[in-house]
C-alpha cells in the first residue's frame, strides 16, 4: 500500500546519497577516506543538516594498518589469556601490535567479565592507548574490553581488526567506560558489533572514526549501555546498523550510518531493519525506557524496516537527519509483537519526537503496541498510520509547523492539530473510529506509556532466548568460524 510518490521520493533521496556512502556497502578491505553524504538540503528549513554534514566529512578519517608506525609488537595465542593486562592500576601503549588469537571455552567469562580478550581492563584501571594496531582472530576474541565501575579505556588514533565470531572491536560490561576517539574497526565474525557492550553496561564515548562490520547478528553497535557517537561513519552489510536492548540508550551525533539487514541471527522475527529496540528477556538489560536518539547525519537503510521495537517502551528522538529507506515495501517505523516476551504484552511502545525532521514512509502499529507521535518545529511527515486498520492505540501530536500528507487511509486514536497542519491529499484519516473533516482543529490526549518486557534483569541468569543481533553470549557450544 505504499503508493508511487514515496516511491519516486526513495529513489531520488537514494541517488542523491549512493555516491558517498558507495564505500560503506561492507567492503571491509576498502582503504578509501569516506567523505559525508552529499544529499541536498533546503538549508531555509534545515539548516543544520549542512553544518552536520560539513563537520563529519572534516572529522572522518579511515585508518589502515599501514597509517600508523609501530614500535613494538605483543602477542598471545593462549585461550583465556590477555595480550595486554591493566589491573587496578594506571598504565599506557602506544605506536603498539596486538595480536590476540586462540578461544575462550567460558563463553559467559569472556563476554560478561572479558576472559580471552586481546586488551582488558578491570578493577579501576585507567588504561590509555594511542596509535595501536589490534588484530584477534579466535573465538569469543574482544579486541578492548572494558570492565567494572571506576575502569576506563582511552583509545586513539588506532585501527582494530577482529574475525571470529562473538568478537567484537570494543567491548563494555560492568559498569566500566569507554573513550574512544578516531578509530577504524571492522569486524566479519558472526555476534561481533564494532561497538559492543553486554552485562552490567556502562558508559562509551566514541568521536570520530570509520566502524564497520560484516557478520551475521553484527550490528555496528549493540547497547546494553549507553552510548554516544559522534562525527563517525558506520556501515553494517548483514545486521541492524544498531540494535539497543532493554532500559539503555544510543545516541549518534552527526554520524552517517548505512545498515543492509539482509541475514537472520534469529528465528523469533520475520522482519528486517536499520535500527531494533527491544528487550531479549536474557538478562543481559534491564527492563525500562530505552532511547535512541539522532542529532543531524545521515541513516540509510538498505532492506526491510527503518526502526523496529518490541516488547518493550522506547523513546526516539530525530532531530533534523536525513532518513532514507531504499526500500519502498518497509515501514519507517514498525511497532509489534515478535517472538520475545510473553504473547499479548510484548508490543513496542513507542514516544517518537521529530524537531526539524522530515519523515517519508509508513507506520505500523499492532494490537498489543502503541505510538505517541510528537511532530514539531517544521517537522513533515509524509505517510500513513495503519492504512489496514485500527490496530494500536496511536496519539498524533502536530505544532510549531509541523505538517502531516497522508499517503493512503490512516487510522489512529487521538489527535492534537492546528487547521493547516494535515493534507488529507485525497485519503481519510480516522481519529477513533470518527472521520477526520480537513481543516479541523483537534485537542486530543497522549497514551499512557506502560512499561513492557516482563522479568529479566541483570542477573538473572539461565539459558536466555536468541537475540537478534550481537547480543553477547551464546551461552552454549559456540558457533562455528566463519570460513
Amino acid at each position: 500500500m505504499k503508493h508511487l510518490y514515496q516511491k519516486g521520493l526513495a529513489i531520488l533521496m537514494a541517488g542523491l546519497l549512493i555516491a558517498s556512502l558507495a564505500a560503506c556497502n561492507g567492503n571491509t578491505d576498502s582503504t578509501e577516506a569516506v567523505g559525508a553524504t552529499t544529499a541536498t538540503v533546503d538549508e531555509a528549513t534545515h539548516p543544520a543538516a549542512t553544518i552536520a554534514s560539513s563537520a563529519t566529512e572534516a572529522t572522518v578519517k579511515k585508518l589502515t594498518e599501514a597509517d600508523i608506525t609501530i614500535n613494538e609488537t605483543i602477542e598471545n595465542n593462549v585461550g583465556g589469556e590477555h595480550a595486554i593486562t591493566a589491573d587496578g592500576e594506571e598504565a599506557s601503549y602506544s605506536n603498539t601490535k596486538v595480536v590476540k588469537t586462540g578461544d575462550s571455552e567460558q563463553n559467559d567469562e569472556a563476554d560478561f567479565y572479558g576472559d580471552n580478550a586481546a586488551i582488558f581492563a578491570t578493577n579501576g584501571a585507567t588504561l590509555d592507548l594511542s596509535e595501536m594496531v589490534v588484530k584477534t582472530d579466535g573465538t569469543h576474541a574482544n579486541a578492548v574490553f572494558s570492565y567494572g565501575e571506576g575502569t576506563t579505556v582511552n583509545i586513539k588514533d588506532s585501527y582494530i581488526e577482529t574475525s571470529g565470531n562473538c568478537s567484537g572491536g570494543l567491548m563494555t560490561t560492568g559498569g566500566g567506560t569507554m573513550n574512544a576517539t578516531n578509530l577504524t574497526i571492522n569486524t566479519s565474525g558472526r555476534s561481533s558489533a564494532a561497538i559492543r557492550s553486554d552485562r552490567g553496561g556502562g558508559t562509551v564515548n566514541v568521536d570520530g572514526g570509520y566502524y564497520s562490520t560484516s557478520g551475521t547478528g553484527s550490528p555496528v553497535i549493540y547497547s546494553t549501555a549507553d552510548i554516544t557517537v559522534s562525527n563517525a561513519e558506520m556501515t553494517s552489510s548483514a545486521s541492524q546498523g544498531v540494535v539497543v536492548e532493554g532500559k539503555n540508550s544510543v545516541t549518534l551525533n552527526n554520524v552517517n550510518l548505512s545498515a543492509d539487514n539482509n541475514t537472520k541471527n534469529s528465528d523469533k522475527s520475520d522482519w528486517y531493519q536499520a535500527v531494533m529496540i527491544y528487550q531479549s528477556m536474557s538478562g543481559d538489560a534491564a527492563q525500562g525506557t530505552s532511547s535512541f536518539t539522532m542529532n543531524g547525519g545521515t541513516l540509510t537503510n538498505a532492506n526491510g524496516d527503518v526502526f523496529f521495537v518490541n516488547n518493550t517502551a522506547t523513546d526516539i528522538n530525530l532531530t533534523n537527519a536525513t532518513i532514507v529507506n531504499n526500500d519502498t515495501d518497509g515501514y519507517f517505523l514498525r511497532a509489534a509483537a515478535a517472538g520475545w516476551g510473553s504473547e499479548g504484552s510484548n508490543g513496542g511502545q513507542v514516544s517518537l519526537y521529530a524537531k526539524q525532521q522530515t519523515i517519508n514512509g509508513d507506520m505500523l502499529v499492532d494490537d498489543v503496541s502503541h505510538l505517541n507521535l510528537y511532530l514539531s518545529d517544521n517537522s513533515v511527515f509524509n505517510g500513513a498510520i495503519n492504512s489496514d486498520g485500527q490496530a494500536g492505540d496511536v496519539y498524533v501530536e502536530l505544532k510549531d509547523g509541523a505538517k502531516w500528507t497522508l499517503s493512503s487511509d490512516s487510522y489512529i486514536t487521538s489527535l492534537t492539530c492546528d487547521a493547516d497542519s494535515i493534507d488529507l491529499n485525497g485519503h481519510k484519516l480516522y481519529v477513533n473510529g470518527q472521520e477526520y473533516t480537513a481543516g479541523s482543529t483537534s485537542t486530543g490526549e497522549a497514551i499512557a506509556v506502560i512499561s513492557t518486557g516482563g522479568s529479566g534483569g541483570p542477573g538473572d541468569g539461565g539459558t536466555p532466548p536468541d537475540k537478534p543481533g550481537e547480543g553477547g553470549s551464546d551461552h552454549g557450544t559456540p558457533p562455528a568460524k566463519p570460513d
